[in-house]
This record gives structure tokens, sequence and C-alpha cells, in this order.
């Protein structure tokens, strides 16, 4: 017999049966609506944290995370307030404590009395309870007034008055700030101009979209004097490596977009000098435009198995050869079919990588050392390995396509290990490339070919800036300041580079 059937032997006020009627139906509809969040929050578990029958890619794994967190932590606050008991406090194991670096403002919060509550005595201070939360303000906009006073001479009735600052956009309405604060959120973030127009209104700042790429067109060719220099020096260096991405470009005659490409060159990591990274924007993928960019350049070029760098390796340029790539077909072949094959070279590539990892803090005679000992003799036999298994492969699929790909590349493949200071693999100069790909989704396209060389020249700075451990930010608001007076002579000084790799 249920609560509201024994109530009704008392013939109880209608009102109060019907208010009592209305808590049960409201207990049991939370009561259903816990358990189906229960196992909505198990199955959420079990997708996480159990093996999947499908690979997902890098970005597809990161948005799945972000997902996945949302979902069970608004379940779980769900479950909270719909239980009748009352909610456990949530220990989180293992949280990082907040940055030292961050401001502290404290806030103390003491008694509504000094005085004890029981029995009237003062109270005494016996300790401090401290917890801290993040916070943060959004962009906030304020307006810089700079005030200009006059003077004049009674006798020759001359007036003087301090100079205007110099700025980047003379007369203009964005202060260095302001600047800064557009072209982070643009390229480092990955947010369009709309986007920006749409932050600003909400604090009721009009800031036009065309307002907003007047000043990026601006600010990118005050800094390309700072590219250029950047690109100098990455030339002066005798390895590089290279890659390229395709970036859709509008096509205003047809009404669509076309493919053009972002060609990335950087420096290598094993070499002296801070790192340095350059882009170059260019309406196709032809070899020509990797010959323009390093027109007379001699050195090691790591590059994969793209024709278009082949005319390079003519003209005294010495090709290196990316191993993750060749890593990367047996490991595509393994995840399709599970090959014993394949699962053979990734432990063989994954003992080069072993001895690479062992001589990362090495220097270049160390690391050369190191890898004629314990890096020559495994690839010998990788060779060995290689070609004896194709010999028993049959023509066509995939796992003879992947040991081709190796067998044909050999010299290239093996070159790093002759000297100290050759890299292994392409991946610094395509880890540099990965936040262009997410921020082609935000992009969409590029308006034009001048707009897309600009993105990359602006890329660039911020790009090394980031490599060499500098703030884009805080590197480009003190840059933009002071170029406007700074002498052409001293250029190096404002480039994005850390004075303590050079």
């Amino acid at each position: 017999m249920d609560l509201a059937a024994e109530l009704a032997q008392f013939n109880p006020d209608p009102a109060l049966a019907a208010w009592v009627g209305k808590l049960l139906d409201k207990s049991k509809n939370d009561g259903l609506k816990i358990q189906a969040l229960t196992l909505e929050l198990a199955y959420y578990k079990r997708i996480r944290f159990a093996n999947k029958s499908e690979q997902f890619s890098a970005e597809q794994h990161e948005l799945f995370e972000e997902s996945w967190n949302t979902d069970t932590s608004a379940q779980e606050a769900e479950v909270e307030q719909l239980s009748t008991s009352q909610p456990k406090k949530r220990v989180r194991a293992g949280r990082q404590p907040l940055p030292d670096h961050l401001p502290r403002i404290e806030h103390r919060h003491e008694p509504a009395s000094c005085t004890c509550g029981q029995c009237g005595k003062d109270l005494i201070t016996i300790g401090e309870d401290i917890s801290e939360q993040l916070d943060v303000e959004p962009a906030r906009f304020f307006v810089r007034r700079h005030i200009r006073p006059q003077y004049a001479c009674r006798d020759c009735e001359t007036i003087s008055a301090a100079p205007i600052p110099a700025a980047i956009i003379d007369g203009g309405l964005a202060a260095p700030g302001l600047l800064t604060w557009v072209m982070i959120s643009k390229f480092m973030d990955h947010l369009p101009l709309y986007r920006l127009e749409q932050i600003a209104a909400r604090q009721q700042v009009p800031l036009a979209r065309s307002t907003l790429a007047e000043w990026v067109g601006r600010v990118g060719v005050a800094l390309q004097p700072l590219v250029d220099r950047l690109t100098t020096l990455l030339r002066e260096r005798s390895i590089l490596h290279a890659d390229e991405t395709p970036v859709p470009q509008l096509d205003p005659g047809k009404g669509k977009t076309k493919k053009a490409y972002l060609w990335a060159y950087r420096s290598n990591d094993l070499e002296p000098g801070p790192p340095i990274l350059v882009f170059d924007y260019q309406p196709g993928r032809h070899g020509l435009h990797a010959r323009n960019f390093l027109e007379g350049w001699r050195g090691h070029l790591m590059v994969d198995d793209y024709a278009g760098y082949k005319a390079l390796f003519t003209d005294g340029v010495t090709e290196l050869a990316c191993l993750a790539h060749a890593r990367r077909k047996f490991f595509d072949l393994y995840a399709a079919n599970q090959s014993p094959i394949a699962a053979e070279a990734l432990r063989r590539i994954g003992e080069l990588y072993e001895v690479e990892r062992q001589a990362q803090e090495m220097d270049a005679a160390s690391r050369l050392q190191l890898r004629q000992q314990a890096a020559r003799p495994r690839l010998e036999a990788l060779r060995t390995w290689l070609i004896q298994t194709r010999i028993s492969v049959a023509d066509g699929g995939g796992t003879a396509k992947a040991l081709d790909y190796s067998i044909k590349r050999w010299p290239a493949l093996i070159r790093y290990a002759e000297s100290g200071m050759l890299p292994i693999d392409n991946n610094p100069v395509e880890n540099s490339i990965r936040p262009i790909a997410i921020g082609k989704k935000n992009w969409l396209f590029a308006g034009s070919e001048r707009a897309g060389r600009r993105a990359a020249a602006i890329q660039s700075l911020l790009g090394t800036a980031k490599l060499n451990g500098l703030d884009p930010h805080a590197w480009l608001k003190d840059t933009l300041e002071k170029l406007p007076i700074w002498p052409y002579s001293r250029i190096d000084e404002l480039l994005p580079i850390s004075l303590a790799k050079q």
C-alpha cells in the first residue's frame, strides 16, 4: 500500500490530499530522472574509458574529450540537485595548484562578531583557512587620452608643444593594445573579425569589420620588415624543415574558393641558434614556389615525399627523409588489419626513436657517437628486414606500398645518422602547421592572395615568438609601441627571438 492510499483512510482535506499527491508524483519523477541520468553517465564513462571500435583523429578526440567532460559534469550536477540526500562534496584528486605568477586579490571574510557566541568573551586568532579560485576579466575597452599642453612665448609669440606620439596608424583610433588584441584574436585564437565585432558590441563599442580589416592590413605592412629579416636569418641556417598545407582562397570571379597553399619553413632544433618559423603563402603547390623561396640556399632539407621538392636535390640541396612518415605507413597498416609485418616494423622504428630520446639532451658530438653505436646497427638490420620481407609480399597491396616507401627513400631516411645535428623526422614543422589547420575551420577562406601573404607574415612572427618561449601578446604589444620610431639598423632587437637561445 502506498502513502496516498494510507492517507485516504483518514479522509483528509482534499487540498491536503492533492498537495501530497503532487509531492509523490514529483518524487517519482525525480527518481526516474536520477535513474536515467545515472544510466547515461555510466554509458559515457564506458565509452570514455573502454576500448573503442573506431579510431578518432586528434581533432575529433579533443572535441570528444571536451564534450564528454561537459556532459558528465552536467549530469552529476543534475543528479545532485535531484537527490533528496545531502550532496557529497566532490574532492578533485591531484588538482594542480594555481600559477604563482598570477596576481592575488585577497578577500577577507571576518565573522559577524568578535565575541564568542556561547560565553560572550573576546575571540582570538588561531589560524587561517585559505582557498583560491581562478577568475578572469573579459576584454575591457577603455580610452587613452593624450593631453599636449601648448605654451607660448610672450616676447616672440612662439608656440611650443610636445610632438604627437608616433603610431602604427597615424591619427588612428586604435592604440597598440587594441591592435594587439585584434591580431592575437584573429591569428592565434582563430576568431574571425565578425566575432570580434560582436564582442566589442556587447560593451557598446562600435568596431566595424571593415575598420578591423583595415587595422589588420596596416599592421601587416608595418611588421613586414621584421618578417623579411626573419626570413634572411632563417636562410642562414644549414638545416631546414619544410612542409605545406592547403588553404582555401576566395575566387570572386567564380563565386567560390580555389586551393592555395601555405608553405612552412622551420629551423632545426639540433642546430645552434634560436628557433625560427617562416610561412610563405602561394597560389599553388608547384615546386617552383619552394625553389623561389630557397633560391641560392644550400644545406640539408627535411621534407616528405612530395615531388615538388625533388628539383632542389639536384641543385646543391641535400635531402633528408622523414622517418615519422615511414612509420605512419606501417601504423596505418597495423590499425587497419593488425598486420604482424607492420607490428614488427613499428617495433624496429620504435627502437630508433628510443635512441633519439636518450640523445635528446646531448651535444652534437655525443649524439653522433650514440647514433653510430646504437642507431647504425639497427638501421642496417631494418634495411635487411625490409628487403627480405618485400620479396615475400605480393605487389599492389598496402603492405607492399609501406615497404616500398621506406626502401625507395632509404638513403635519405638514414642520412640523419651521419651527423649529430641532423633531425630524424619532420615533426617540428608539422607541429607548427597544425594550428593553421585548426584555424582554417574558423577562417573558412582567405579573401585574396594579398590577404593570405599578410596572414602568413603575421603567423611567422607569432609562431616564432611561441617557439622561443615568448608571450606573443606581450611581444607584439611592445613591438607595436616601439616600431614607429625604431631605427632599421637595430631591427634585430625587435625580432621575436629569445636572447637566451642565441
